[in-house]
C-alpha cells in the first residue's frame, strides 16, 4: 500500500466556502463558531454556551432534552459527512461535538448563575483539551472514517462531559 501524504489544512478562506458545500459541514462546524484560527474548540463551546441560554428561553427542559437527543444523531452524522469530506479524522475545526455536550452539561446542571456556568465551561474545557484517564480512552476508542469516525469524533466529548457533571454533583454534595 503506497504512502499518501498527510492532508494539508484548508486555509481560512477555503473553510469558509467549505461550511455552505453541505449541509452536513455547516451543522458539524458549529455554524461557523470553529472556523476560527485560535481554538476552535473553545469557541466552539462559547458559541454552544450562548445558544443554550437562547435555546432556554422558548425550550422547557424536556424540549431541550429532545433537542440534545437529536443533536446527538444529526451531530453523528455531520460529523462523520464533514471529517469524510476534509480527509481528516477527527478536524479541530469540527465543534458539534463540544456544542452538543455543553449543552448536555448546562442542562443537566442548570439552575445556576453565571459563575456555575462559567465554572462548567472552564471544567467541561479543561476535560475536553487535557483529556485525562476516561476522555483519552474515548478518544482512542473509535477512529477513522465512516460510521465510528463520526462516533469518535463525539464520544470524547459525551466523555469530558460526564466527568465535569461528575465534578459539579461532587461539589454540590460537599459544599452545596
Amino acid at each position: 500500500m503506497p504512502d499518501t501524504p498527510p492532508p494539508t489544512p484548508l486555509p481560512p478562506h477555503a473553510l469558509r466556502r467549505f461550511l455552505f458545500v453541505h449541509p452536513a459541514h455547516c451543522i458539524a462546524l458549529g455554524f461557523g463558531s470553529g472556523l476560527s484560527r485560535v481554538a476552535p474548540g473553545t469557541v466552539g463551546t462559547l458559541w454552544g454556551w450562548l445558544a443554550f441560554l437562547v435555546l432556554q428561553l422558548w425550550l422547557t427542559p424536556r424540549g431541550m432534552g429532545l433537542l440534545i437527543a437529536l443533536s446527538l444523531l444529526l451531530g453523528w452524522w455531520a460529523c462523520t459527512v464533514t471529517a469524510r469530506h476534509m480527509r481528516v479524522a477527527d478536524p479541530g475545526h469540527i465543534v458539534w461535538d463540544e456544542i452538543v455536550a455543553i449543552w448536555i452539561v448546562l442542562w443537566l446542571a442548570m439552575p445556576m448563575g453565571f459563575w456555575g456556568q462559567l465554572a462548567a465551561f472552564a471544567l467541561f474545557r479543561y476535560f475536553d483539551a487535557a483529556k485525562p484517564g476516561p476522555v483519552a480512552w474515548a478518544d482512542r476508542l473509535f477512529k477513522g472514517f465512516g460510521w465510528r469516525g463520526g462516533l469518535g469524533i463525539m464520544l470524547d466529548d459525551l466523555v469530558a462531559a460526564f466527568c465535569t457533571l461528575l465534578v459539579i454533583a461532587l461539589w454540590r454534595h460537599w459544599f452545596g
